[in-house]
Order: structure tokens, then C-alpha cells, then sequence
């Protein structure tokens, strides 16, 4: 394997039983929050899931990248600047840029990716369920 692979793979299990680990469950709990807010006001409109629309609807597709990454930013750029405290005090003043910004992904980026949509259509379709039965009576 290539060292700087096998570096990469070594520190990033490393982050889980090191100094900060707490910010393991915590961050992803905040993009968690900020997904599932976003994926109601998207089930409210009944916009289409935020992943499959960021591919499928390129009109819209700017918009939904700033609405995104105006409520995951924040998350994301705290992962990145405790990951760089994380390596400072872990490598002796050491900093790996690329492995601050795969951290963050990682933490921020994926669970909002992954949630958003989901609670979206989950809620999306009880609303119409709701709706049909409010007709039908």
C-alpha cells in the first residue's frame, strides 16, 4: 500500500480513541439536527430528496448547494479547525490539510447528505397520506 495511504488510513483510525473523540458523535449529531430541520421544511414544499435533486434538477441545483452548505457550513468548518487542534496536539505540531477536509466531510458533509433526503420523503409522503384521507372525509 502507498505510505501516504497507509498514513492517511492509520490516523484517521487513530481519531477515535484519541484526544477530542467526543467530537466523533458530536458533530455528526449537529449535521444530523440541521438535515433533519432542512428535510421537514423540504416535506412541508415537497421538494424532491436533496441528494437526488443536487444530480437530477439542474435549475435548481445552485440554489439547493447554497441552501445546503448555508445550514451544514458552519459544522463543516468547526470539523475542519478541530481536526487541526486534534493534529497539532496529536502530531506535534504536524498539520495534514487533506486529512482536516476528509474529517470534515466525513463528519459534517455525509450524515447531512445522507439524512436530509430520506426525512424529506418520509414526511413528504405522510403529508399526501394525511392530505387524501382530509379529502376523502
Amino acid at each position: 500500500m502507498d505510505p501516504v495511504i497507509a498514513r492517511v488510513v492509520e490516523n484517521l483510525v487513530a481519531r477515535v480513541t484519541g484526544p477530542m473523540h467526543f467530537r466523533l458523535l458530536l458533530q455528526p449529531g449537529m449535521a444530523t439536527f440541521f438535515a433533519i430541520r432542512d428535510g421537514l421544511k423540504d416535506a412541508r414544499e415537497c421538494k424532491p430528496p436533496y441528494f437526488w435533486g443536487l444530480f437530477t434538477d439542474k435549475g435548481e441545483r445552485e440554489a439547493m448547494v447554497k441552501n445546503g452548505w448555508k445550514s451544514v457550513g458552519k459544522v463543516f468548518i468547526l470539523a475542519i479547525v478541530l481536526d487541526v487542534v486534534y493534529q497539532l496536539i496529536e502530531h506535534r505540531w504536524t498539520v495534514y490539510p487533506g486529512e482536516a477536509a476528509l474529517v470534515a466531510i466525513i463528519l459534517a458533509i455525509v450524515p447531512y447528505l445522507l439524512i436530509r433526503g430520506p426525512v424529506n420523503r418520509i414526511f413528504c409522503e405522510k403529508r399526501k397520506v394525511v392530505k387524501e384521507r382530509l379529502a376523502g372525509d
